[in-house]
């Protein structure tokens, strides 16, 4: 299992109601995680494109923070989690050209996420008045196989769909190398894991919340990708799921910085964002939040096994759990209200603890998978 980070521009109210920097210190903080995961062993870094989430997200420009990312780091592959390559949010080629601009800074690094975007607030943003939000998967359906062509064509043939055109053109630059990124879906619901597997596409998985998921995540997506009748130039037969980590020297200590966390508040802005999420039992309205999380809660949570929280050891054997039962990505969403320091002394921990005795392959899953493509050659 290989292991990655999470980072979302997230800017609580507790932070920006008593420093007029919040914003810009909690983007630029996150450049520092991502450049340490990536010296603590890391193997990828996604980052989030989200518009008008206040407090939630802030990081809205990723392809911005990326390219910063692609020079300041050497080794860790940068993902969009996600780009949004819908028509009325970003140009299906001005997405393709930003893919392959980065996969040149990044020489080969790039991970193309996609997905369609948060919930009404922010589909309604740039799609007012429609009121099926499952209308974004008609164009998102609509737009994806076409990227592989617009890289590997040498003049891509144009399209002609419901929602967007492009005569034959030349789309610039071409990726590094002979093939391009591997690409991936931000997917929730069963359906969506196995559409992504048939496709050849990873998956992101935003939405599983502890181990015993992924028994539903892998029966959907595993058995589909066996079949799979790949868009791009190659299968990326890989789960990404994500997890809250928090690493301490003590266990005490780890319990201690989780409650005082803020989680309760982050947890509650899911639900508020993203309501075309179901919405658990007991999960109140926003502005109502969360209760308060105490250490009797993080315990709780740990022990339900929705928190990786503790030492060393304990994070290690947490880990352990999720790849035995398969995910071939843990990516980690740390900096979720938690001070600088404690971030990254968590990323540290991991990366010379918990990483070497779990991912020992020294290469990226995604470049093999690439490397294979190169040797074949494009029939797209």
């Amino acid at each position: 299992m290989e292991f990655g980070l999470f980072v979302q521009g997230y800017v609580p109210v507790a932070r920006s109601s008593v420093d007029p920097q919040a914003e810009h210190k909690a983007l630029m903080e996150e450049t520092e995680y991502v450049i340490q995961a990536d010296k603590s062993g890391f193997k990828y870094a996604w980052a989030s494109e989200h518009h008008f989430l206040e407090e939630y997200s802030h990081l809205s420009a990723n392809e911005v923070f990326l390219g910063y990312l692609a020079h300041a780091t050497e080794r860790i592959h940068l993902g969009s989690g996600i780009f949004n390559p819908l028509a009325p949010v970003n140009h299906p080629v001005k997405v393709a050209e930003k893919v392959a601009m980065l996969d040149h800074l990044s020489e080969g690094r790039f991970e193309f996420g996609s997905g369609r975007g948060a919930g009404s607030h922010e589909i309604l943003g740039f799609m007012p008045g429609i009121t099926d939000m499952n209308h974004t998967k008609e164009i998102w359906e609509e737009t994806i196989a076409e990227f592989p062509k617009m890289w590997l064509q040498d003049e891509y043939v144009g399209f002609q769909g419901k929602h967007w055109s492009l005569p034959p053109r030349k789309v610039f630059p071409k990726p590094y190398g002979k093939s391009h990124p591997a690409m991936w879906y931000a997917a929730g619901s069963p359906s969506s894991y196995a559409m992504a597997a048939k496709k050849g596409l990873g998956v992101l998985g935003f939405s599983v919340q502890k181990v015993s998921d992924m028994e539903w995540v892998l029966e959907q997506y595993k058995t589909a990708i066996r079949e799979a009748e790949p868009i791009s130039d190659f299968v990326n037969d890989n789960v990404m799921v994500t997890s809250t980590a928090i690493c301490a020297e003590t266990h005490e200590k780890a319990v201690a910085i989780a409650a005082a966390g803020g989680l309760n508040r982050l947890q509650s802005l899911v639900f508020r964002y993203h309501d075309t999420f179901p919405r658990p039992e007991g999960v109140p309205e926003w502005p109502e939040l969360l209760p308060e999380y105490t250490t009797e809660i993080i315990e709780l949570l740990i022990a339900e096994e929705l928190m990786i929280c503790g030492d060393p050891d304990e994070v290690t054997r947490q880990c352990k759990r999720w790849e035995q039962a398969g995910a071939d990505q843990l990516s980690f969403g740390l900096p979720i209200g938690v001070p600088y320091e404690d971030t990254m002394t968590t990323i540290r921990l991991i990366g010379e603890h918990v990483i070497p005795k779990i991912d020992t392959d020294p290469v990226h899953r995604t470049t093999r998978f690439r490397e294979a493509a190169d040797c074949r050659g494009s029939g797209i």
